[in-house]
């Protein structure tokens, strides 16, 4: 129910707590869950899958008693190393998310959300922020952004321990580079990463270029949003704030 902000009050971005206030206000919740299916060998010896339902069940209650609204569960059952391509409620989250069907993505730990690495990590979660999607990890609520007040600068350290990451992967991938270059190759093909056709380049620049996002862009390409987000620094402060 709205009702007028008295002098002290500050507006505050859906299912925050005012500080000044501590007013609690209810947000629509996507719940995402995923777990990794048994290898072959494990099918074989009769071990059964994963039950999502054990992570379901604390995060319905949790929405219960915040007084938070449900209103979709994206459910995967594939390895956490795999992107929106292979994960396709995973993909279809965000597709959503940019449609802005629900506030804040509640997940049990970051590590059911994803895998891939630090880097595709922020990248997904910053996908979230330039949509205005919160997310909230139910087991570490330390990596949540649904408290305004720490969101920007927790996404702005993730932000930059990527970024590290990333100049260390770097470093090394030359100096392999360089040694393969030296030394050859055990295969005797090419080293260094496939060239992406110009034509595809000048597309991904213009559409960038007119302020989609990096997932939308590959979304439009039916391309991979890591490959958009080669051609841009997706781990610039700018990139955190412009929110």
């Amino acid at each position: 129910m709205e009702r007028a902000l008295a002098n002290d009050e500050k507006v505050w971005h859906k299912g925050t707590v005012s500080p000044l206030t501590k007013v609690h206000i209810p947000m629509r919740i996507a719940i995402y869950a995923r777990v990794s299916t048994k290898k072959q060998k494990d099918q074989n010896q009769g071990k059964k899958d994963q039950d999502p339902e054990n992570q379901l069940r604390e995060l319905r209650a949790w929405c219960d008693k915040t007084g938070h609204t449900i209103v979709q569960e994206y459910i995967d059952r594939e390895s956490g190393r795999n992107g929106t391509k292979d994960r396709k409620q995973f993909a279809q989250l965000f597709e959503d998310a940019h449609k802005r069907k629900f506030d804040c993505v509640l997940f049990w730990a970051l590590d059911r959300f994803t895998r891939e690495g630090m880097a595709p990590t922020v990248l997904h979660l910053q996908c979230l922020a330039e949509c205005g999607v919160s997310f909230h990890s139910y087991t570490e609520p330390h990596l949540s952004t649904d408290n305004e007040l720490v969101g920007n600068i927790l996404l702005a350290v993730m932000s930059s321990l990527a970024k590290v990451e990333s100049q260390k992967i770097g470093e090394r991938t030359r100096a392999g580079m360089e040694r393969a270059r030296v030394e050859g190759t055990k295969s005797g093909k090419p080293i260094g990463r496939p060239k992406i056709d110009p034509a595809l380049q000048r597309k991904i620049a213009k559409q960038l270029g007119e302020g989609l996002s990096a997932y939308a862009v590959a979304k439009r390409l039916g391309i991979d949003a890591h490959t958009v987000a080669r051609y841009r620094d997706p781990f610039e402060p700018s990139a955190v704030d412009a929110q």
